[in-house]
């Protein structure tokens, strides 16, 4: 599948990006796409940079008549998915998401490793679920020889019996108690960076992005736009208390999938910027 360059002109806009060689993206291409997604560590002032990513459909969606993303993904977010995991330190998710989605251990393909070893990550990210209950998906508890670590992120009003039990599972280093009776998600971010753990790709749901958002935290919006319109009740990209934050987009891919899926990745404005 190519995908095509829309924005920015800087970048030599429009033009084709990733093109596809023999049925698969060609090493060069996924290279250039990769450049195009960069996550950068973050600014000195900063813990970490967060990037979060999402596809919602054209109604505003964020989930299909399933409850997940997978019935409105396509093979092109899927792709950009893939990547934004491999450029990642860790993926951080809600415990309602992973066990809607089925999250477990996470692994990186053998054709996207090479990058994480020259950058001195880990061979795969690490998951962290974000939990006020302390309570894990089985799925991500599933131990995985290939697969990245699992941290549970969590507070103290889980109870020391829950703390426990999450600590012989996952090891001390495996449990991020951050907050008293919800979770500090500023604390739960910077004790990730202190594990080294400082390119955060958050993945959702929509509660946890709408409350990683006014924390802040967030520094990037990497949201594919489906062909779709689902209508139904299913949750919107960010759900919970009203909130308002300036983005400024960064570059615009269009794949060409007969659809006309786009692909966008979003920069928040910071007070004071231009």
């Amino acid at each position: 599948m190519t995908l095509r360059l829309l924005h920015p002109p800087s970048l030599g806009a429009p033009r084709e990006v990733a093109p596809a060689a023999g049925g698969a993206a060609s090493p060069d291409a996924e290279d250039e796409l990769a450049a195009l997604y960069a996550h950068d560590l973050p600014e000195p002032a900063r813990d970490a940079r967060v990037r979060a990513n999402l596809v919602t459909t054209l109604d505003g969606a964020a989930a299909g008549d399933d409850g997940s993303s997978r019935s409105i993904s396509g093979p092109a977010d899927l792709r950009v998915l893939v990547l934004l995991r491999s450029l990642a330190d860790v993926v951080l998710v809600g415990a309602g998401t992973a066990r809607s989605e089925g999250y477990g251990p996470l692994r990186v393909r053998a054709s996207l490793a090479a990058r994480r070893s020259a950058l001195g990550q880990a061979p795969a990210p690490a998951l962290a679920v974000v939990t006020r209950s302390g309570r894990l998906p089985d799925a991500a508890l599933a131990r995985r020889d290939d697969g990245g670590a699992v941290l549970a992120v969590t507070c103290e009003s889980a109870g020391e019996d829950v703390l426990g039990r999450l600590r012989a599972a996952l090891g001390d280093g495996g449990v991020v108690v951050a907050g008293d009776d919800d979770v500090d998600l500023a604390a739960a971010v910077a004790a990730l960076a202190e594990r080294g753990l400082r390119r955060v790709l958050c993945e959702g749901g929509p509660a946890l992005l709408r409350d990683v958002a006014a924390a802040g935290l967030l520094d990037e919006l990497c949201l594919t736009t489906s062909p779709l319109l689902v209508a139904g009740d299913g949750p919107r990209a960010l759900v919970g208390p009203a909130l308002t934050a300036h983005l400024d987009l960064a570059s615009l891919l269009l794949a060409d999938d007969g659809g006309g899926t786009l692909l966008g990745r979003w920069v928040v404005r910071r007070p004071g910027s231009a």
